[in-house]
């Protein structure tokens, strides 16, 4: 299957402008080539520089709930099995180590991984053939050894003609947070929030207040939904994409404004913000900093906001 446009309009910068791109940012005291280095955070660092963070582009770094491995998602690094490819790298001597792709790629487009919080699944989106629409949510159950069952498509439930990205479980796993175009929302790809009837994830609604005519995408949890981080752009074809917080009011979710972080501008390209489930107080997310950087698009690890929002909204 071919690339949807709407999935090469997400990620087009990356191979020319996010080149050529500079944008401001700071260093950290010390290196952040593992989660469990022990430094401590300026604002943010570079994580598993060489290893994970490499002259490609690297793409919504997700850490397992045991800390030892890190999966990610980049769409030009060498080695893969075509297209866009999940990568891994696991936890040795205190440092990620053996970066390798997932055997579960496909010559298609394998995309955003996340761990979910028990750590027995991985969620991806993947454009792979037999599926529902464009890009399809996808999981992969996570056998003892580490190794990965066979490729579950989430069906029609939360799956349309469209194209669905970035999905994320709750840590209880019962909601499953994603964007979509084929939703029927306010414009361009929506946050929606689907749950878990016992077989499948269902009844997607719209995450309230959220969704505007632009493109809301790449959303994480924080404080289990009291307050999210995504990501917006006008048009992510041609317009910067920026990480914004969104606290709940009981009801519905309020614009708080951009992500606090030096190098998440309005002129720049800052997305796939994951929370580390091991370290529940830091977020790892994908941008380019003017130091520390290893190419093109990099994961940075930074504290966490704090979840300032009620519960309600989701």
């Amino acid at each position: 299957m071919q690339r949807s446009p709407a999935l090469a309009c997400r990620h087009c910068r990356l191979s020319s402008v996010l080149a050529a791109l500079i944008v401001g940012g700071v260093a950290v005291s010390g290196p952040a080539s593992s989660p469990s280095s022990g430094m401590t955070l300026s604002e943010f660092g570079i994580e598993g520089m060489n290893v994970v963070s490499t002259k490609a582009s690297e793409i919504r770094g997700s850490v397992s709930p045991d800390g030892q491995h890190i999966v990610w998602g980049s769409t030009d690094r060498e080695g893969g099995a075509g297209g866009w490819d999940l990568w891994q790298a696991r936890l040795k001597d205190g440092r990620w180590q053996d970066a390798r792709p997932l055997a579960i790629n496909s010559p298609a487009n394998d995309f955003d991984p996340l761990f979910s919080g028990d750590g027995r699944w991985l969620y991806f989106f993947s454009n792979r053939p037999g599926g529902i629409g464009g890009d399809d949510l996808y999981r992969a159950a996570i056998k003892p050894d580490g190794s990965f069952g066979p490729v579950e498509n989430l069906g029609r439930g939360v799956n349309t003609r469209g194209d669905e990205w970035a999905p994320t479980p709750s840590r209880d796993g019962t909601r499953l947070l994603f964007a979509s175009d084929g939703q029927g929302g306010a414009g361009g790809h929506d946050l929606f929030v689907a749950r878990w009837d016992g077989k499948a994830f269902v009844d997607p609604k719209p995450v309230p207040g959220v969704n505007t005519k632009a493109d809301e995408f790449d959303a994480a949890w924080l404080g289990d939904g009291r307050t999210l981080v995504y990501a917006r752009s006008q048009d992510p074809a041609t317009k910067p994409v920026r990480l914004f917080l969104a606290h709940c009011d009981g009801a519905r979710y309020d614009d708080a404004g951009p992500l606090a972080l030096s190098f998440n501008t309005a002129e720049g390209t800052t997305l796939g913000p994951v929370v580390d489930w091991n370290k529940p107080g830091e977020l790892i997310v994908s941008g380019t900093a003017k130091a520390p950087r290893a190419g093109k698009m990099d994961l940075y690890r930074m504290k966490a906001p704090v979840a300032e929002g009620k519960a309600g909204c989701i």
